[in-house]
């Protein structure tokens, strides 16, 4: 055998060993294989406002004291750095708030219905069957993996459609699986707003911001007078008795002299 003959047949061996083992490699792969699909439908969409009112009580760190519309008090503890509120345009954080603002909290909350599909599509020789409740293929690692047979499920083999008791060894079969699981996603969007408190009332113009004060008057107490007993008469005559005795004793004094 020459150089070139020994070269050629070497070569379509390689090739042939190559084509065998791309062959074998698909067989492998076509022996079992599972592919999943989720996807998600929705629903109408609902959604539901709440609004809660209050007024600050106090401010004590970050923790919020407030008094609600019903009057409840209500205590909001460690209140995070991020939280806004939004006052005349202005974002004002929980070291910002001060006793008498008024605060309003909106809550929307959004809901919104989904249904969640998950088709499994299985294809697979059959290395055995147990009908009705389960099958092993020969997954593409060449390695059997066992899957349980839904009620009702229904394999594609050749194009008819056939349940688990129509299954054989060596058959290529596959099979779709669909699972649907409601579920209901919610949301919530919370907003607060607030108030500054009123500034006080500034007295009328026409009244003066200080009243003199006014003394209060004393009336003068009315001199007593003592009651009238009798008449001034007496009082005459005893002067005038008086009178004569002093003029006797001046007479009896001369004649002494």
């Amino acid at each position: 055998m020459n150089a070139p003959g020994a070269i050629r047949t070497v070569t379509h061996r390689l090739l042939a060993v190559v084509a065998g083992i791309l062959f074998l490699a698909s067989a492998v792969v076509m022996n079992a294989q599972v592919q999943t699909q989720t996807t998600t439908s929705q629903g109408e969409v609902s959604k539901q406002a709440t609004v809660e009112r209050g007024e600050v009580v106090l401010v004590d760190g970050n923790d919020l004291i407030v008094k609600m519309e019903d009057g409840q008090i209500r205590h909001f503890a460690n209140v995070p750095e991020s939280f806004r509120v939004d006052v005349d345009g202005q974002k004002l954080g929980i070291h910002d708030l001060k006793p008498g603002m008024k605060l309003q909290r909106t809550i929307v909350t959004t809901t919104v219905p989904q249904t969640i599909t998950t088709v499994q599509s299985v294809t697979g020789t059959v290395w055995h069957v147990s009908p009705p409740n389960s099958v092993i293929l020969t997954m593409e690692n060449g390695k059997n993996q066992s899957f349980k047979i839904p009620k009702d499920q229904k394999f594609n083999v050749s194009g008819q459609m056939v349940d688990a008791w129509g299954l054989k060894k060596g058959m290529s079969i596959s099979a779709t699986k669909i699972v649907e699981v409601p579920q209901t996603a919610v949301s919530h969007q919370r907003s607060v707003t607030g108030q500054m408190p009123p500034a006080p009332e500034a007295p009328p113009a026409d009244v003066p911001i200080l009243v003199a004060e006014e003394k209060a008057t004393v009336p003068e107490l009315a001199a007593e007078r003592l009651p009238k007993t009798g008449s001034e008469l007496p009082l005459i005559g005893l002067l005038g008795l008086l009178c004569l005795g002093a003029s006797y004793g001046m007479r009896t004094l001369r004649k002494t002299l």
